[in-house]
């Protein structure tokens, strides 16, 4: 059995170290062959998690080939994705579990999807759960789902993948896995709006709470089960993303909220995601009113303050 990380950044840099750590071979890819050997020699990512000290086992490669395996983990921005797939052929045939959280912006699809469309031969799945890079690279528990489509397949990704700080449940309902991950980030943008906004802690709790319906609303109408949106990829992960600053989309939303700029260079998959779901939400005649919000910011047609008086005048209804 091995194990390969596709993408250095944070968080793949904390699945290679968190997986390592028990004595399994561990290779981790970086697109940058200096980083890469940087990395290889200071046994670290100075660069996104400074300090947290490689395992023996862990050994970081800017070459491909070098990092095909039983399993490798796709850990790229779900906008790459596809690019990553179509420039690497090599990698159809193995089982290759998509680590990224979004809805492409130019098909609609999640990541399993993507997998299947552009690599047909290989064994697709997606980790995804409540879960920061920091956490992981420290040692520090962590739960998570995998889902596949096929449950043998689960079972032998979830033994492979053990480790002493990650619980990994598993489930076969992809499209809810996919979902809970990709609408969550969403809803962390609006919850960091309000924030930012100075619209207080009863804001945020209403627009997690109504933005979590939102989430079962489309999951059913897309065929997902009820008890994966409640579970650690749905309810899980909107608990955590919507109030914590180390969320990459709360922290963008507070920047929203306050009318500051952000750093470009910080992937932000909730806004391409909200840009996504509110095109699908519309063909299929779906009320998703909290990402309506969410892509009116973005395009700076409105305030905070115009969102939340538009939320607060819609028709009295029934919970």
């Amino acid at each position: 059995m091995s194990i390969s990380v596709v993408g250095a950044g944070a968080f793949g840099t904390a699945l290679a170290i968190s997986l390592a750590r028990s004595g399994t071979p561990v290779t981790l890819w970086a697109r940058d062959a200096g980083a890469a050997h940087r990395m290889q020699g200071s046994r670290q990512n100075a660069a996104r998690l400074p300090g947290i000290a490689f395992p023996d086992s862990l050994t970081v490669t800017a070459d491909l080939g070098a990092a095909l395996a039983d399993n490798i983990l796709l850990s790229v921005p779900m906008q790459m994705l596809r690019d990553l797939l179509v420039d690497h052929p090599e990698l159809d045939g193995h089982c290759l579990i998509a680590c990224c959280k979004g809805v492409e912006l130019t098909t609609l699809l999640g990541p399993v999807e993507v997998i299947r469309e552009v690599a047909p031969t290989a064994t697709p799945a997606i980790l995804t759960g409540p879960s920061f890079a920091a956490d992981i690279a420290r040692g520090l528990p962590t739960a998570l789902t995998l889902a596949t489509p096929l449950d043998e397949d689960g079972r032998r990704i979830q033994t492979d993948l053990q480790a002493p700080n990650l619980r990994i449940y598993r489930t076969t309902d992809t499209i809810g896995a996919e979902l809970g991950g990709a609408l969550k980030n969403v809803m962390a943008i609006a919850c960091g709006a309000a924030i930012g906004a100075g619209l207080g802690e009863s804001a945020r709790a209403a627009l997690m709470t109504r933005g979590y319906a939102e989430m079962q609303r489309m999951a059913r109408r897309l065929g997902a089960r009820e008890d994966t949106l409640a579970g650690l990829s749905g309810f899980g992960d909107l608990a955590l993303t919507c109030t914590s600053e180390l969320s990459r989309n709360y922290r963008f939303g507070q920047s929203l909220g306050r009318g500051d700029s952000f750093d470009p260079a910080v992937t932000v998959e909730g806004a391409a995601t909200a840009r996504a779901v509110h095109d699908r939400a519309r063909n299929m005649n779906i009320d998703m009113p909290i990402t309506a919000a969410v892509v009116a910011l973005l395009s700076q047609k409105v305030t905070v303050k115009d969102v939340m008086e538009m939320l607060l005048s819609r028709p009295q209804k029934e919970e």
